[in-house]
This record gives structure tokens, sequence and C-alpha cells, in this order.
């Protein structure tokens, strides 16, 4: 999420920075998650593609395959057939480095599950799942980035396939987001299925660690006002709330998100974005963003919002 070499002293104001852009909500209509729900499977995902094994994800590397063998694994058990042009996406693009620039090989991952009301069109769900990988001998584990929205990404896939969408939904694993975009960009030059067919990104980067403000940030409501009306009567969940932001001429630098992550592509592309992610925290983008930093009712109550973002966003779209 948002650019590797970001400053320091750009990434302490925006933590600092008040939620101003925030909306009180009103009870949803949704029921409320049990309180028996089995987060068992949500939180394996996040633990398992953070470890140290994984070699911080980085594109193109050993780990970065390793993160993909087991997202392809986890869609395959949750039986999300592969899209119109297969599973993966392989591409190959320059990117930055510290270096400067080299070619990455990368690979987005692509699943579909068909919808129920609206079968043609297409809600784009993405979530970065490489990191910046090994420095100084140092692994960069991405608990938060973006491991978490892969997690989330594939909560989100077992509740569709239990209860189907109202719109076909494209599960996107992309690759090469830390390179600036890569994966993304590609995917929108060479889409799976029309353009003209996608009535929308929801991009998930960076989901687990709301415990920085308590909110779970929604950008993109400034360019795509007619969202936000359908996401206000969402309710906190928890500690964690739903935030409307980070995307005013107002939003300067670094706490603005709107070329910040995958969305981005999208957004160039013509296409209506929103992107759910946390803000900034003590551990973003350093080697201590790790599995053991996160508590679980934080990211379980961001999950459960961002699960019901997406529910509200399907039924609302197309009408």
């Amino acid at each position: 999420m948002r650019p590797v070499f970001a400053s320091l002293t750009a990434i302490a104001a925006a933590l600092t920075l008040a939620a101003c852009e925030t909306t009180t909500p009103v009870a949803s209509e949704a029921a409320p998650v049990a309180a028996t729900a089995d987060y068992s499977q949500l939180m394996d995902d996040l633990r398992i593609l953070s470890a140290d094994d994984m070699q911080g994800r980085d594109t193109g590397s050993e780990g970065g395959a390793r993160a993909r063998e087991y997202i392809v694994g986890r869609l395959e058990a949750l039986g999300v057939q592969p899209s119109p042009m297969g599973r993966l996406q392989p591409w190959e693009m320059q990117g930055r480095t510290r270096e400067g620039t080299k070619t990455f090989n990368g690979t987005n991952i692509i699943g579909v599950i068909p919808g129920t009301r609206v079968s043609d069109k297409y809600i784009v769900v993405t979530a970065h799942y490489d990191h910046v990988g090994v420095n100084n001998g140092q692994i960069y584990n991405g608990a938060d980035d973006n491991a978490s929205g892969v997690a989330t990404m594939l909560e989100l896939a077992k509740r569709l396939k239990a209860a189907p969408p109202e719109h076909s939904v494209l599960i996107v694993a992309l690759d090469g987001e830390e390179r600036s975009l890569l994966g993304a960009k590609h995917f929108v030059e060479a889409p799976p299925v029309p353009l003209s067919s996608i009535s929308m990104n929801l991009n998930f980067d960076m989901t687990a660690r709301a415990d920085s403000d308590g909110k779970l940030w929604v950008t993109g409501t400034y360019q795509h006002p007619y969202f936000r009306p359908v996401l206000e009567r969402i309710a906190p969940r928890g500690t964690v709330s739903l935030a409307f932001g980070k995307d005013t001429p107002e939003d300067k630098g670094a706490d603005n998100w709107v070329e910040a992550s995958d969305h981005a592509a999208f957004h160039r592309a013509g296409l209506p974005f929103l992107y759910f992610g946390v803000n900034y925290h003590a551990d973003y983008h350093r080697p201590t963003d790790d599995f053991e930093k996160v508590v679980p009712a934080t990211f379980q109550s961001s999950t459960e919002l961002a699960i019901e973002g997406f529910r509200a966003l399907d039924a609302w779209l197309d009408q």
C-alpha cells in the first residue's frame, strides 16, 4: 500500500491527522454477525502469508511464488472457478527498486464467482499479495500490508460461495503493487472480461491495524459520491467504524490515497472504485509489520465491515 519510499515525515504527520471526513453511521439493516462466527481461517491466512518463510513476498521471488501457490490452493479449496482467461495472469513490466528501475516478472491470480441477478456485470475485488521482500538481511513480512487485505478477500470469497452475490465477482490477488502498481496496470490493460462489463473495483489494502484510530477508511466517495449513502448506514463493528475521506483536493501528499494502491489503475481507466484500508501506523513498511502486532478482534471487525460494504454495494448497483 502507498509509495514504498514515502518519507518518514509524511508518515508521522499522517498518524496524527484528525478524521475530519468521518460520518456517524446509523444502525445497519444487516443482521449482526453471529457471536459464534469462525475466524480461524481468516487468522490462519494472515499468519501463513506473513510468515518468515514467505520472505516478504517480493514480486518474482521464491517467497512470492510460495504465497501465490498458497492463494491458488485456497481458491481451489473454496471452489472458486478460474476466470475466462485462466487462474493465472503472468506479466513482465518495468518497476521500481531502491537501486532504480528493473524488469519484474509477476503473476496475478484470478477467480470468478457468478452473480444471481446481474451475471454479465462484474465487481472486481482486489488485494495485492506482494510486499517488499528482504532488505539488509531483514524480512519485511507485511502482515498488514497486505497479507491482511488478501485474507479479508479470501474470507469474502468464502462467504460468497455460501451465499452467492447478485453481481458476478472477480476475486483478484494482484502482484507488483509495491513496484508501481504493476499487476493492476496489466489487469486493466488485458482484462479477463471487457472493461465495459466492470461495474466497479473494490480494493482491500491494509485491513488489520485499525487500532491506530478505530477507522476502516473508505477512499473514493469524493470521486463517486453516489456510493457514500450506500455505506453510511453500516454500523460500527466492535471498536471499528467506517470513515470517509483521503480523496479530496484538500488531502495532500501522503494523506491523499486516490493514487495510493491498485485502485488507481482502475480509476485511471475511468472505472468506479472504492478503497478500504486503515491509517498509517508505526510498523508501516518496516520489518516489524508482523502477525503478532495484529489485534485479532480489530482485524475481524474490519473484515466484517469490508464484507458488509461489499454486500451493500452489490445489492445497490444496477438497480
